[in-house]
């Protein structure tokens, strides 16, 4: 199997809120956007994040309906610098999102980061990392 990633979804308990944080708070453009179903977004070259509704992203596992939400992940956006990073977590909280954890230093490597959740709980790390950089094309180099 090739080491790569096309598709990231999410089981999502209220698409409707999604669709609300995402598109109308954040400003992203949908990809593709099937009412009651799932809503895609293009986030990265050749990756697409997917908030599919939980009954019916169950129904696709073949289960019963059982899933509530994400945990035990969390999706990271790196910025620039710092004053980016209390920026895009404002940005969050207008949107409907909740902060978990306020722009900070954190105790691994130097980060200054914060956490988010939007409406479905799905946790959102905002940093900066000055050892880190992403490209144009958003390859990251560690």
């Amino acid at each position: 199997m090739e080491q790569r990633l096309h598709f990231l979804t999410l089981a999502t308990p209220d698409l409707d809120a999604a669709r609300r944080f995402y598109r109308d708070g954040l400003g992203w453009k949908p990809a593709l956007d099937v009412p009651g179903e799932i809503i895609f977004f293009q986030i990265a070259p050749g990756l697409m994040l997917g908030l599919f509704d939980a009954e019916k992203y169950d129904r696709d596992l073949l289960r019963e309906h059982t899933t509530t939400g994400v945990s035990g992940l969390t999706l990271s956006h790196n910025v620039a610098d710092r004053e980016s990073v209390e920026a895009t977590l404002s940005a969050f909280e207008a949107a409907g999102g909740t902060i978990l954890k306020p722009a900070q230093e954190s105790a691994f490597g130097g980060v200054y980061h914060g956490h988010a959740a939007d409406p479905n709980g799905v946790i959102w790390e905002i940093a900066h990392n000055p050892d880190w950089s992403i490209d144009e094309a958003g390859a990251v180099s560690l």
